[in-house]
């Protein structure tokens, strides 16, 4: 296959999964859609496959209303978060020791400045979880309000590009939320006191999810794990977060249809990197959980082919043979370079478990990880690709693999 046919595959695959399936977030039915089509593909390209099944929800909601006085503010249901409808008096706190020394039983918390200075990992998110946001967390459910109202900034390093973002994404947490931005949250302050009306609508529907895992060669040798995530942000295309990695993870199983090395291939798209518990990647591990020893490397594409600047190969613990690898290969692809580490993506699964690790990126991305407006929003698209960086990535991780 030429670069240009394998330029022209990118396109449909991208219009498939940003355009054509409406959204890939866990558990909505086009998630489902995004899982079988992948293994529909893979499978033709005579790929073992298996679809592993886990509990999940998915969220629907209608908006939200606040009014305080004659005034009314605009809010934003929390991702996950339960539906509410009533009024009580308020309170508000812009730190940890203020919400300790509030009274909330019964009351509408407003949460602004330092304590909602980043999103609050999910309760049951087991890979990261600060002591801090175990203890707010902790706090609220203890607290005995009725709903919580947020104020926040910009995180894009946690929550994406979005602004704002909620504070709270978690289908774990009970108390019901909303959010505003910071602006709004000073226009609410002179509130604080008083009571408030609040309703949003929001529910939460029993869905499934699926990993969809390919497998080529001896299931007893040591194997490579190829990782991309397959799900995306409600509301957002989710082009670079993460269609690319998959069509990578696509293309590689097309290059890789033939190999007959001594090592096993297992390709996974994982489903739920952007979902509040990573139900995926939890029922690899646990499926996994004596099989890490046997994987020599993981390869994780998350980010990859934006338009503006290289592309970016992040090391891992690497072995000194297998760097020495991915180096010679990378010398011969221009648009490659190598990046700096990051955490935020699949491939920290396997470095948890000791496993060395390639994270494939885009190095502006990367870069401006903590300031970039992309992520989680409409503006992850597809004119945001250049497929040619796609191409490119594939063709390098289909010689390294193969040397390797």
């Amino acid at each position: 296959m030429t670069n240009h046919d394998f330029y022209q595959k990118i396109l449909i695959y991208l219009e498939k999964l940003c355009q054509e399936i409406p959204e890939r977030c866990v558990g909505s039915e086009g998630n489902l859609k995004a899982t079988r089509f992948f293994e529909a593909e893979i499978s033709a390209l005579g790929w073992e496959t298996e679809m592993t099944a886990f509990e999940a929800i998915d969220w629907k909601e209608n908006g939200a209303i606040l009014k305080s006085n004659g005034h009314s503010f605009h809010v934003l249901v929390s991702p996950y978060s339960l539906g509410f409808k009533g009024e009580a008096e308020s309170v508000s706190a812009s730190n940890v020791s203020e919400l300790e020394s509030l009274d909330c039983s019964g009351k509408i918390i407003f949460l602004h400045g330092e304590i909602a200075k980043e999103q609050l990992m999910p309760k049951n998110f087991v890979f990261y979880n600060p002591e801090r946001h175990r203890k707010i967390v902790a706090l609220l459910e203890k607290s005995g309000a009725k709903a919580i109202v947020c104020a926040t900034g910009r995180n894009s390093a946690l929550a994406g590009g979005v602004y704002p973002f909620p504070l709270i994404e978690d289908g774990d947490f009970n108390i019901p939320s909303v959010y505003m931005t910071e602006e709004e949250g000073v226009e609410l302050l002179p509130h604080i006191g008083k009571t408030i009306f609040l309703e949003s609508v929001s529910k939460r529907l029993p869905s499934k999810g699926y990993n969809v895992i390919g497998r080529k060669g001896d299931r007893n040798s040591k194997k490579i794990v190829l990782t991309a995530h397959i799900d995306a942000k409600k509301g957002a295309p989710g082009a670079i977060d993460n269609a690319t990695g998959v069509i990578v993870l696509l293309l590689l199983a097309d290059l890789l249809k033939d190999y007959r090395g001594d090592k096993q291939i297992e390709i996974v798209a994982f489903n739920g990197e952007d979902y509040y518990a990573a139900p995926g990647q939890m029922n690899y591990v646990m499926a996994n959980q004596d099989k890490f020893k046997n994987i020599l490397l993981n390869i994780n594409i998350d980010g990859a082919g934006f338009k503006t600047g290289k592309s970016s190969f992040s090391f891992f613990d690497m072995p000194e043979e297998i760097q020495q690898t991915a180096n010679e290969i990378l010398q011969k692809f221009d648009g490659i370079t190598e990046g700096i580490q990051w955490p935020q993506g699949d491939h920290s699964i396997f470095l948890q478990y000791g496993v060395p690790a390639i994270a494939v990126s885009s190095k502006w991305l990367i870069d401006h990880l903590g300031e970039q407006d992309i992520t989680h929003t409409p503006k992850d698209n597809m004119e945001i690709v250049d497929c040619n960086k796609v191409v490119e990535i594939s063709q390098a991780l289909n010689s390294m693999i193969r040397k390797i």
